[in-house]
């Protein structure tokens, strides 16, 4: 066998060992990844885009990636011809090719936010329980409760919405400012018992002699009109308490939220003067001199921005350096994810042919 002639052979014996390599699971390392991070943006954009929907009473809608299913195909095709023993002017006479294709065909499929799933969603209040489970485990209880609670036990949280805008009652932030300091005494605790045939979520707020602490618990108590002997509290939906060791929270559904985030669209001022947006009060909804989130709005798509979208012509984005606008988000995820609380989707069936 001449020289020439090993060498094609040992070219097409490489081609073929590599023509067996698998590539399923080498697709792990970068698919789950781009996946990840490319529904992680597209759910940012869904939801700054509702936002700034409900400003315009233009309805919300939601659709949601049920499955992503990766199919691969690799095809490879070797041409070999090798003369043996004989040469011709032009050198020997070996011939070697290779042709190959590769085809990604992923499989996504998508879930509008219908019927009993999107009343669970967006209508449906936030239960009492999930909220104060989240501050119990670490999750601020001034950040979470101006943001999902309407009133406590009948005093009012301030509100954005058109329909019932209103500044929140003197005390209101200074029981969440107590709640939040026993929270970081670590003296919070929530447990569910089951009592007269249903479970019932219990509040504890003991002060373990701290003296701030108890003068904390002290101002709720009084402010809220609540006594208990052992310190431990019914957590109840409603406006007001209707016994003595009671905490009625009168929650918001996740579109109540929504709607009063939307107080911190910068509307174009052509927009508002037609008659196309609702004029809001931003300062309302936190009794502060600025929106809880603060949404711009322009001509020209933003160089550095959180999350952006295109609605009627403009562009709508939240800066990446607004900390405390990403923070919201990044809690508007968690609170849907709550309110969800109907049975899970029926699972689609797809079949991907292997190859």
């Amino acid at each position: 066998m001449t020289a020439p002639a090993r060498i094609v052979l040992a070219a097409a014996l490489g081609l073929a060992l590599s023509a067996c390599a698998p590539i399923g699971a080498d697709s792990i390392r970068t698919d789950r990844i781009d996946y990840a991070s490319a529904m992680a943006e597209s759910w940012k954009q869904q939801m700054l885009l509702n936002i700034v929907k409900l400003r315009y009473f233009d309805p919300p809608a939601f659709l949601d990636v049920s499955s992503v299913i990766g199919a691969y195909e690799l095809q490879r095709q070797i041409a070999l011809g090798a003369g043996f023993g004989y040469q011709t002017d032009k050198g020997a006479n070996n011939i070697l090719g290779a042709t190959g294709t590769f085809t990604d065909s992923p499989t996504i499929t998508y879930t509008p936010l219908t019927g009993k799933k999107f009343i669970n969603a967006l209508l449906k209040p936030l239960p009492p329980r999930t909220i104060f489970a989240m501050i119990e485990t670490g999750h601020p209880a001034d950040f979470i409760l101006p943001i999902a609670v309407d009133a406590i036990d009948g005093i009012r949280n301030g509100s954005s919405a058109p329909s019932r805008s209103h500044h929140p009652d003197r005390a209101f932030h200074r029981v969440v400012t107590a709640i939040r300091h026993i929270q970081e005494a670590g003296d919070l605790t929530l447990h569910m018992e089951k009592r007269n045939g249903h479970e019932e979520t219990w509040l504890s707020l003991r002060d373990d002699g701290d003296s701030s602490v108890a003068r904390d618990i002290a101002f709720i108590t009084k402010t809220l009109r609540i006594h208990a002997a052992n310190g431990e509290y019914l957590l109840t939906f409603g406006s007001r308490q209707h016994r003595p060791d009671e905490i009625a929270l009168l929650t918001r559904s996740m579109q109540e939220i929504l709607v009063d985030l939307g107080a911190g669209v910068e509307v174009p001022a052509a927009d508002l003067k037609a008659g196309r947006a609702t004029r809001v009060a931003p300062a309302a909804a936190a009794g502060a001199d600025c929106p809880l989130v603060h949404i711009h709005a322009g001509s020209a798509r933003p160089a550095d921005a959180y999350a952006a979208v295109r609605y009627r012509h403009h562009w709508f984005w939240i800066d990446d350096r607004d900390l405390q606008s990403k923070r919201i988000f990044m809690f508007l995820m968690i609170f849907s994810s709550l309110a969800e609380t109907g049975g899970a989707p029926q699972t689609p069936i797809v079949t991907i042919p292997a190859h």
